[in-house]
């Protein structure tokens, strides 16, 4: 596609990274400042017109309003109005899979920090996208040149 990359784990502070390679998952609180600064990228990145791909492990549907609206959505605590006009326009990508699939995956990454220990407690947060927010889902079980496939078909749809 051309755009810039941008991989979510790149940008957690020292502390998170500490946390997490300690086996303790991370809270709202330590969350929310990293998907402030995401959605501060994103914010950069459409504004001089440049589109972008995140890799970012948003799993409630509050850290996708953090990084749609950025601090904002905190504050308003509001439910996204039916018409209302999103600050970003984002396409959420759900890739969904069973856990045993995702844990073999992780124990084959070297050098990250963190653990397959902590994925149970990312399903445990969990909150799947649905209506109205702007996603698909796509089934990791599928080749991962099908995987691409389907997300560069529904980019291009719009």
């Amino acid at each position: 596609l051309g755009w810039k990359f941008y991989d979510a784990d790149d940008y957690h502070p020292p502390e998170n990274k500490k946390k997490m390679a300690e086996g303790i998952p991370l809270n709202d609180e330590d969350r929310i400042p990293w998907l402030c600064a995401l959605h501060d990228i994103l914010r950069r990145e459409d504004a001089s017109g440049q589109d972008a791909i995140l890799a970012c492990s948003a799993l409630k549907k509050m850290y996708r309003r953090v990084l749609i609206s950025g601090a904002s959505a905190i504050e308003s605590n509001q439910p996204e109005q039916p018409g209302e006009k999103p600050a970003l326009k984002i396409l959420f990508v759900h890739l969904d899979g069973p856990m045993d699939i995702i844990a073999g995956r992780l124990e084959k990454r070297r050098g990250h920090f963190m653990p397959p220990e902590l994925l149970k407690s990312q399903f445990d947060t969990l909150e799947p996208p649905s209506a109205p927010e702007n996603f698909i889902t796509v089934s990791l079980e599928k080749s991962l040149p099908e995987i691409v496939l389907e997300i560069e078909s529904a980019i291009l749809r719009g």
